[in-house]
This record gives structure tokens, C-alpha cells and sequence, in this order.
């Protein structure tokens, strides 16, 4: 790890779930046997209060392409890509413990060897991730805080946006999915602002796209799914 520029700590909320229903012993053996494993370290602040820089080559070993997927709900997606992009190393971060589980569940199933977990905020981790470092980032079917007061905490907002902007390389894609209108209105204006150029939106999904369990309940009751794709400029 590297010295970063700004070492100042800083407090942030977090909104939404970390813990659901109960989790099954299966799930509890696959966080205590696997999660330290799979988990970067550094990234939070107890183990980095400094806020270091993480060298990317260490989570994977070597030099390869590094992916970041914001949100991986139940890990379908990540698990999905982990396995058509042997050669790329994906990082996921989720806060809800129960998704972690069944993520690590499929990781095993799966026999993947090239993604690792963080169990927490996507900020934490791009804060000591170094700049350029990413070279594509996913947004699939993001907590749409539908109340207006609430749309502040949207992930397409310029707290979330900058530190993502920042940690992916120029040319680097940004994808994200979601079926609520509202959202797809606050990416189009937002995520321009912070340094991405649109290139491609509609209802067709992408070539290597799987869909999710969160997908499919929109698609039962009624939501049509949108899909939108970004570069960094």
C-alpha cells in the first residue's frame, strides 16, 4: 500500500439493510470458512485508518484487468462474469450480509477463483482503490429509493459518482440496470456531470448480460427494464 494524497478521515451515513431473515447453517459456514479469504484487505477503516492505497495486483496476484460490481444482490451477475471472463478479476461489494452469503455460496458451486468480496460500502473501497485502476464498473438494479426526499441517496449521486469516476480508467465502461424511470432520469443527468459519456441506452440488455432474481421481479409485476452503458472520459 501507498501513501495517498488526502489521509483525512471521514464519517458518512449509510442507507439501507445490512442484516435480513436468519441466515441458514449453511450460510454461516460460508461466511466464517471463506469470507476472510475472498475479502480484500485494508479497505476498512479499522484495518486501514491511514487510508492507504491497495495495490489491485495483491487481491488477484497479478497484473490483470480489475472489474467492480456496486450492489451484486444475490451474486447471480458476478458469479455470471466471474465465469465467461476467466482473465478478469472482479471485485464485489455488498453491505447486506445476507447477499454475501448466498454470493459465497454460488462462489464455491462454481468453483470461481477470480473474484473477491467486500462485505460493506462501495466508498470505503473506492477510496483506497488507486486512480485508473478499474476498467469497467456495474450498477444492476440499485435500491431505488422511490420517496423524492430519499433520492439523495441514490448511488447516481456525486457523492458515489466522483470516487467512482476517479477510480476508473479513461475509456473505461460503466454499466447500469434498473426498471424504475425515475432513476434511469437521475443517471442520464447525473452521471454525465461526473466525468462519463453516454453511449448506448435501451431495452435491450447486453451481449454477456444474466438476469437477475431482482430483474425477473420487475418483469412479473409489470416493470420494464432499461439498460444504459457509459465511458469514461
Amino acid at each position: 500500500m501507498t501513501e495517498p494524497e488526502n489521509t483525512q478521515t471521514e464519517w458518512r451515513n449509510f442507507y439501507g439493510r445490512r442484516h435480513g431473515k436468519t441466515l441458514r447453517p449453511s450460510q454461516k459456514t460460508y461466511l466464517s470458512e471463506d469470507l476472510e479469504t475472498l475479502r480484500p484487505a485494508g479497505v476498512t477503516r479499522e484495518e486501514n485508518p491511514e487510508r492507504l492505497t491497495l495495490d489491485p495486483s495483491a487481491i488477484f496476484g497479478d497484473e490483470r484487468p480489475v472489474w467492480l460490481e456496486v450492489g451484486f444482490g444475490g451474486g447471480e451477475h458476478l458469479v455470471h462474469m466471474a465465469a465467461r471472463y476467466p482473465e478478469v478479476g472482479i471485485i464485489g461489494c455488498e453491505p447486506f450480509i445476507n447477499g454475501v452469503a448466498m454470493l459465497l455460496g454460488k462462489i464455491r458451486a462454481a468453483g470461481a477463483t477470480n473474484l473477491a468480496v467486500h462485505p460493506g460500502d462501495a466508498r470505503d473501497l473506492m477510496e483506497v482503490l488507486p486512480e485508473n485502476s478499474v476498467a469497467r464498473a456495474f450498477l444492476n438494479y440499485p435500491d431505488p429509493w422511490p420517496k423524492r426526499r430519499h433520492h439523495r441517496r441514490r448511488f447516481v449521486t456525486a457523492e458515489h459518482l466522483a470516487p467512482l469516476a476517479r477510480v476508473m480508467a479513461k475509456g473505461a465502461e460503466f454499466r447500469v440496470a434498473t426498471d424504475i424511470p425515475d432513476y434511469v432520469r437521475q443517471t442520464l443527468k447525473e452521471v454525465p456531470k461526473a466525468g462519463f459519456r453516454l453511449v448506448g441506452q435501451g431495452d435491450k440488455p447486453w451481449d454477456d448480460w444474466i438476469s437477475t432474481r431482482y430483474e425477473q421481479k420487475a418483469l412479473r409485476e409489470g416493470r420494464a427494464p432499461h439498460y444504459l452503458t457509459f465511458v469514461r472520459d
